[in-house]
């Protein structure tokens, strides 16, 4: 880790640079714990092996259950009746009502084989399901917090640590949850989470509406084939009636940083999946296909939705037979550059690092959505590679989550202002 002189740099990189073996076997262990989603399994080890880390380390924490939907009961017992509970951890260091949030998630997508889940380094790269996103990232903002309390300076705020499940699928019963509950982000100043940035910060992200079309016919043999209603040909004029809509959304660009510059476009996706028909001499009597809307933040989720439902319907009273089921939405977020949320990460990174990191806009949708929704700057860093996430290989470099640690506290206190302790 390098750094430039300073004392408060140099207390925070001492206090990580004890924990290096701890943060790695942390991180490790983490990632031995299968907690794949869906279907979200493993979930209560997950959680548990986090509180004890905390508690372990001299900080407060306590876990919460997510009831299932339609549940009556506010909570669900660790002996419950449901296949998979989910929980989330709430954890706060420091004084007053100020807070800024690390906001972590641990699930994972569903591994490549069984392997993933035994951890090895190898030329200073951890790998294993997870390490990238975003174990090594829980690692880094629990050790930023320990950091922070070793410095020996007080906070005038708290930092408010945030552990969720289900971010891999949309964060229903995670985030979503908590949103609506009135739970997340309460008195909020700021929001980091760990995502897997490849050293860059994402400074905003995409809104998503993602649909699924199914397109009705009726069924006949080949032979009689006028007996039938073609639900193909039917989902071709629909398909066609979207690539109308995707010509023009395509031509939308966003003013947030994002490489490549086609990158900056909006998204209309249309036939992601594809699925219909029984056989080749029946006529099908059913097509459905995925529609995979992904806004900038520029553009206004609702209109973005309206404007395709009102196509839906206007191809039903033109007598296409269709359903129309939403998988997932979400608004985009973004802050600006100058806003001093994200100034003090990126001069935190570095004066860590020595390296100043680049502003962008995340391809796909973040947890900080929620947060912008409250009115709270919300910013993706962490120590993981885009890139190799979700894949057979991912990995995450020990020496990101070292500085990344490092980073995150340093922000903190800058962000909260500080006094000497005593």
């Amino acid at each position: 880790m390098k750094a430039a002189k300073d004392k408060l740099v140099d207390t925070i990189l001492e206090s990580v640079e004890s924990h290096r073996r701890d943060i790695s076997d942390f991180t490790e262990a983490l990632i031995a714990i299968p907690s794949e989603n869906p279907p979200g399994k493993s979930y209560q080890s997950c959680i548990r092996m986090i509180e004890y880390k905390l508690h372990d380390l001299g900080l407060d924490c306590k876990v919460f259950d997510i009831p299932r939907p339609g549940s009556t009961n506010k909570g669900l017992s660790d002996s419950g009746t449901e296949a998979h509970p989910r929980y989330y951890l709430l954890s706060f260091y420091g004084p007053g009502k100020k807070t800024l949030y690390f906001h972590g998630h641990y699930d994972v997508v569903p591994a490549a084989g069984e392997y993933q889940f035994h951890p090895y380094i190898e030329n200073g790269r951890l790998y294993g399901r997870g390490s990238s996103d975003m174990k090594s990232g829980i690692t880094a903002m629990i050790y930023a917090i320990k950091a922070v309390a070793e410095s020996g300076t007080g906070l005038d705020g708290r930092i408010g640590l945030l552990v969720v499940p289900d971010e891999e699928t949309g964060g229903v019963l995670g985030s979503r949850y908590l949103f609506n509950e009135g739970i997340l982000g309460e008195d909020g100043i700021g929001m980091f989470t760990a995502e897997p940035t490849s050293g860059v910060i994402w400074n905003a992200n995409r809104g998503v509406i993602s649909m699924n079309v199914i397109v009705k016919g009726r069924s006949a043999h080949v032979g009689l084939h006028y007996q039938g209603v073609n639900a193909f040909e039917k989902m071709l004029v629909v398909a066609n009636a979207l690539s109308e809509v995707k010509a023009e959304v395509g031509l939308r660009k966003t003013g947030f940083r994002i490489e490549p510059e086609e990158a900056r476009n909006s998204i209309l996706m249309i036939g992601g999946h594809c699925e219909g028909g029984m056989g080749f001499n029946s006529v099908p009597a059913e097509c459905s296909f995925t529609v995979d809307r992904r806004i900038n933040p520029e553009e206004d989720l609702e209109t973005e939705k309206q404007r395709l439902m009102a196509l839906f319907e206007k191809l039903r009273r033109n007598g296409i037979e269709m359903d129309v089921e939403i998988i997932q939405e979400g608004s985009s977020a973004g802050i600006q550059e100058d806003n001093p949320i994200t100034q003090t990460l990126a001069e935190s990174v570095e004066a860590i690092t020595g390296i100043l990191p680049s502003l962008a806009m995340c391809p796909g949708v973040l947890e900080t959505r929620f947060y912008a929704q409250k009115g709270i700057p919300a910013l993706g860093y962490g120590p993981g590679l885009l890139s190799v996430s979700h894949s057979p290989d991912e990995y995450v470099k020990l020496e990101d989550i070292f500085n990344c640690t490092a980073a995150y506290a340093l922000a903190a206190v800058r962000l909260l202002g500080f006094r000497k302790s005593g």
